[in-house]
């Protein structure tokens, strides 16, 4: 070691060692990525290198195109049998909910009248309507995603229920002793039915229509993300083809031909399956789920307007409602003005089911069901007259009496929508059936035969590969 003496003073020199060579740091070593690169790079300089990158991303671009169909038909797959097994017939169960608790409503006012005189065919009607109400709340509830907004719904429906059904059957008791606040009782049971359990059943009907519309949202758009890919494979397997024919003067190669094929098919069965399936969820949609949905609710405006129609005579005038009419306030009975509205409702109902029925076996019920409303609105203003000057009796037999009271003209109503309903219902379900079948196999297919396709452009490929070996 070197030393350093002070100069100026020798006798107090001291030894200072050399400063020490800073260490030079190992070479950095390269990622493997960076690696990697320069040898696709280098590689891509060769012939051999650059077929070798064409195979693998023809390749890899066939199975993306095949993954994405799969993907897609299968989520498309999914929401449609949704639309044919669960949404539309949930929505179907919900209307049948309330038209079974409006109809049960309607058949208590009606034997209410009849008094002591209570048919046993009305008494199980009422006892019908209920369990059918109780039955496809079983099948809603079993149905439905925990937590979600229909749940709340028909939980309340279901503790509504055993309430009303207790208040008609007080109502019916008292009504046989003859004791006036039988009426009242019934009344009660009205009102709980139309402001509370009603309006909770509507509102699980357009929850449920809303889910039907959601999985039909599902279903029918195009998978354009597949068809870009389908489009794309096939401009790269016609390139890479061309470019080997302008080096080899070969016009064919076996297995770029090979995927090519599979790749052609794909794409056609991908767009002309969705096409054929999008028209018949379509169809299904606009003969079937439009049509379905107009009957129900003139269905449902029917029975609102039986029902109150029985309920004038059991209030007889002890509810009113003012409305404006030529701008003076007017008072009318509540009851009878609800049926002027419900019967207006039909109406309008009944002329657009007319429209939207596509063929003889939907529109002949329609129409008879109209001739029916028709005479209905004639025998009820008789009806009214005959109350209105104090002559009960006759009033009440030209609603509940025989075949030429009010009752058989709503009876007739009812039976011809219930068979427009199961003609739609029929088409709806062959409409959908078709657009599922449409779609059957398209997922597993299209995933078989891109991997066929990878692997036809692999070894087409490595045909070339080989020459240079």
């Amino acid at each position: 070691m070197g030393e350093v003496k002070n100069v100026a003073n020798p006798a107090t020199s001291t030894t200072v060692p050399a400063p020490t060579p800073a260490p030079v740091p190992p070479p950095t070593r390269r990622t493997a990525f960076a690696e990697g690169v320069d040898k696709a790079r280098a590689a891509a300089t060769t012939e051999p290198g650059r077929l070798r990158i064409i195979g693998a991303f023809l390749a890899l671009l066939v199975l993306a195109f095949g993954s994405v169909t799969a993907w897609q038909t299968t989520d498309r797959a999914a929401a449609a049998d949704d639309v044919l097994h669960k949404s539309q017939p949930l929505s179907s169960a919900a209307a049948d909910i309330y038209r079974s608790l409006a109809d049960a409503n309607t058949t208590a006012s009606s034997g209410f009248l009849a008094g002591g005189q209570e048919t046993a065919g009305s008494r199980q009607r009422y006892e019908d309507d209920i369990d059918t109400a109780a039955a496809k709340l079983v099948t809603a509830a079993n149905n439905a995603d925990p937590g979600s907004p229909s749940t709340a719904s028909i939980t309340k429906l279901n503790t509504l229920l055993p309430e009303y059904k207790g208040l008609v059957e007080r109502a019916r008791t008292y009504n046989r002793q003859g004791f006036p606040v039988g009426g009242a009782y019934l009344r009660y049971a009205n009102e709980k039915m139309q402001n509370d359990m009603l309006p909770a059943a509507e509102d699980l009907y357009k929850k449920e229509n809303q889910r039907l519309q959601d999985d039909y949202a599902d279903a029918t758009p195009y998978p354009w993300a597949a068809i870009a890919l389908g489009v794309l494979a096939l401009a790269g397997l016609t390139w890479a083809q061309h470019r080997n024919y302008r080096r080899t003067n070969r016009v064919l190669n076996h297995g770029l031909v090979a995927a090519t094929a599979t790749t052609t098919v794909v794409l056609l069965w991908l767009v002309v399956g969705h096409t054929v399936a999008r028209a018949g969820l379509d169809d299904s949609y606009d003969h079937g789920v439009r049509s379905l949905n107009v009957l129900h609710d003139a269905r449902i405006a029917s029975l609102k307007a039986r029902g109150n129609e029985n309920l004038t005579l059991v209030a007889r005038g002890a509810e009113t409602v003012k409305v404006t009419a030529d701008g003076e306030a007017v008072t009318l009975d509540k009851f009878d003005h609800d049926f002027t509205t419900e019967i207006t409702t039909l109406g309008k109902g009944l002329t657009l089911a007319a429209k939207l029925a596509d063929d003889q076996a939907g529109g002949k019920p329609v129409a008879t069901a109209e001739s029916n409303m028709t005479e209905w609105k004639k025998r009820h203003t008789a009806a009214r007259a005959q109350d209105d000057n104090g002559n009960y009796e006759q009033a009440l037999a030209l609603v509940i009496g025989g075949k030429d009271a009010t009752g058989a003209c709503f009876d007739g109503v009812d039976k011809n929508l219930a068979n427009a309903l199961a003609h739609e219902q029929t088409e709806f379900r062959q409409a959908a059936g078709d657009g599922l079948d449409a779609m059957t196999g398209l997922p597993i297919g299209a995933a078989v035969l891109a991997v066929l396709g990878a692997a036809g452009a692999v070894l087409g490929i490595g045909r070339r590969l080989s020459e240079y070996r």
